[in-house]
This record gives structure tokens, C-alpha cells and sequence, in this order.
């Protein structure tokens, strides 16, 4: 009998475990934050590098998926900057955002493909875009969003449902030296965007801010 006590309590653990780690979010920020920080007047957001799993595609090309993929980062990082925007004022951030457009722009000028900025360091990117400092990301998603309706419509519901697992890590580098600044990662197992036609990168984006609003580096004390 307390074997199987002792079973069923460690389950329970395990459990709760698994629980917090599928629906929190870790946090990192760079001790010397504010001191680095202390003349930031504008970061620029580049678009977020997307990666769906494929498993449960059907008759879909390498192609479709990789279009897909940069499609719904140049879509998060548009309305991430909207977001943000719409959150300053309440929030009492310390920093403006670079256009979005206009980020897309300076990077095209730069000879920089929006799908590569990966293989360059932040300081170099935030020198071409002319900002203090970059937000960058990922995004992992076990399904395709709305967005991607050739993909969307090729999602196999089967045994797992529809529910759609996303993984996001946001960051923040310093502009001047490219050093790490503040990271974030959030994890939704569905809640507003649940089955593969309602999902949507607008969706993706307030899941992400209910948690990250508040904890942004760039906020007045």
C-alpha cells in the first residue's frame, strides 16, 4: 500500500512538473540591464524565424513549407511591433520600435535576405538598421496557422487533435557589441488558437504579450 502511495505521489509530481514547464515561461536579464541600457532611444524587431513540424503534413514541398515558415515570421514581427506600440503608452516603455516595414527595408538595402539575419551578429544588424538595439526570435509550432492556408489545409487531425503546441523565445541584444541583453520563452499549448483554421500569428502574439507586457526591460520603475 505505500508503494503504491508513494507511485501515485510521484506521479502527481511529475505531473505538476510537466504542467509548469508546458505552460511557463523562463526569463533571463542581463545584470547590468540598465547601465547598458541607459541611452536606448530606439530598437528595431527582425522578423522571427518560424519552423513548423512536419509530420503531420500531407502533400506539401520543402518549398511550400520554407515560404510558409517566412511568411509567418515577417507576419510575427509585424504584429509584435504593432503590439508593442499599442502597449507603450499603459506600459511606460523606455524605448521607441523602428518601423516595421522600414527594418525589412534597411535590411534589403544591405544586401541582408530577411530569411538569413541569423547568420549575422546583432551588433552588425542593429549598426544597419541604425537602432540602439534588436529583438530576434523563434517560433516552433507543431501545426500551421490560418496564415498558411496551402499548409493549414494539409494538417492531418488525427490522434493528437488539433491543438496547436507553440514555443516562442524572444531576445534582446545590444546594438553596440551584440551582447545579450534579456531573453524570453513561452510556451502555449493552444487556449486562443486551438484547431488548425483558427489559428493565427495575430493570436500567437497577444498569448506571448499577456505574459511578456509586464516583464519588458525597457519599462519604467
Amino acid at each position: 500500500m505505500r508503494r503504491v502511495l508513494i507511485g501515485v505521489l510521484a506521479a502527481g509530481a511529475c505531473a505538476i512538473v510537466w504542467s509548469s514547464a508546458w505552460a511557463g515561461a523562463q526569463q533571463y536579464l542581463n545584470p547590468s540591464f540598465k547601465t547598458i541600457t541607459a541611452s536606448h532611444k530606439i530598437v528595431a524587431i527582425l522578423p522571427f524565424k518560424v519552423t513548423i513540424d512536419t509530420k503531420r503534413l500531407k502533400d506539401t514541398t520543402p518549398e511550400m513549407i520554407r515560404a510558409n515558415e517566412q511568411e509567418e515570421g515577417l507576419l510575427f514581427q509585424k504584429q509584435l511591433y504593432i503590439r508593442l506600440l499599442q502597449k507603450s503608452t499603459d506600459e511606460k516603455y523606455t524605448v521607441g520600435f523602428q518601423d516595421a516595414d522600414q527594418t525589412l527595408v534597411l535590411l534589403q538595402k544591405a544586401g541582408i535576405p530577411v530569411d538569413s539575419t541569423a547568420f549575422h551578429s546583432k551588433d552588425e544588424l542593429a549598426k544597419v538598421l541604425g537602432v540602439d538595439a534588436v529583438i530576434s526570435g523563434t517560433i516552433h509550432q507543431a501545426q500551421p496557422t490560418s496564415q498558411g492556408m496551402a499548409l493549414a489545409q494539409s494538417f492531418l487531425v488525427g490522434v493528437h487533435g488539433s491543438t496547436n503546441r507553440v514555443d516562442i523565445t524572444i531576445a534582446i541584444h545590444n546594438g553596440a557589441d551584440g551582447q545579450l541583453l534579456w531573453t524570453y520563452d513561452h510556451t502555449d499549448s493552444g487556449g486562443g488558437f486551438t484547431g488548425s483554421m483558427s489559428n493565427s500569428v495575430d493570436a500567437m502574439v497577444k498569448s506571448l504579450l499577456k505574459k511578456v507586457a509586464g516583464n519588458f526591460p525597457y519599462k519604467s520603475k
